[in-house]
């Protein structure tokens, strides 16, 4: 098993977040991209105003490394048309993958159809662009039944509204990283949340993403059954090196 086909080697922090200028933080983001050129990672994950670079990078080394980026980061409050609209800056651009932030308040306060209109035009978007799309319910902010839930709505707006050659271009991805916790808490991945969240969005594919950090913690992911890892620590787990990062 090459391990490093399962990684979305992730770098998503803005200038301010990384206490760099935007200079800087363009910098780290280009040795994040060749990292993943060398390393051959299934793909990078950077924020939008990044892709446009990374394209040209990959493209320039005829590298089959693909992009992701995230849309409506981190809240996932925008309108669809916000989402919309991202999105397809994000394919002109040269995205392959588009992780959605679901808005999850909305989905709490029980506004269902809003937040299933959202996934089935969003997901149509990037269905129809031949693009990989991903749902991050951000499952620190939820509870267990509450993730049940919303990777059951995903599941049955999916199944209800596409063919069934496409359900493998959807996913259900666990985090965004940046929910804020207390005492401790993990904002990411954790065996129990992506246990539930495969359970229940069966037959579409899951990531776990945040919190995955040694090539153990990356293998017992897989084993459960996710198809994508989304970290910032990606050369440390296929190395075998302590983790520097947070994500």
């Amino acid at each position: 098993m090459d391990i490093r086909q399962f990684l979305d080697s992730t770098y998503l922090k803005t200038p301010a977040q990384a206490g760099l200028t935007k200079a800087e933080n363009a910098t780290v983001v280009q040795g994040f991209v060749q990292e993943a050129i060398d390393e051959a990672f299934k793909l990078i994950m950077i924020r939008p105003d990044m892709v446009k670079m990374a394209k040209e990078m990959i493209t320039a080394q005829r590298s089959k490394v693909t992009i992701g980026t995230v849309i409506d980061f981190p809240k996932g409050n925008g309108t669809l048309e916000a989402k919309l609209k991202e999105a397809e800056k994000a394919i002109a651009d040269g995205a392959d993958d588009l992780d959605f932030v679901i808005d999850y308040e909305a989905f709490q306060r029980g506004e269902t159809d809003l937040v299933k209109k959202q996934v089935l035009e969003a997901t149509k978007l990037g269905l129809s662009h031949h693009k990989i799309v991903k749902w991050i319910v951000e499952v620190a902010a939820l509870n267990d039944h509450q993730i049940v839930q919303l990777s059951a709505l995903i599941k049955n707006v999916v199944v209800s509204n596409f063919k069934e050659d496409q359900y493998s271009s959807v996913f259900v991805k666990s985090s965004t990283g940046f929910y804020p916790t207390e005492e401790g808490k993990p904002n990411g991945a954790t065996v129990a949340s992506v246990m539930l969240m495969l359970e229940n969005s069966c037959p579409l594919s899951v990531k776990a993403a945040g919190g995955v950090r040694t090539y153990e913690e990356a293998l017992k992911m897989i084993t459960l059954g996710v198809k994508r890892i989304g970290t910032s620590s990606a050369k440390a787990i296929v190395s075998g090196e302590a983790a520097k990062n947070d994500y």
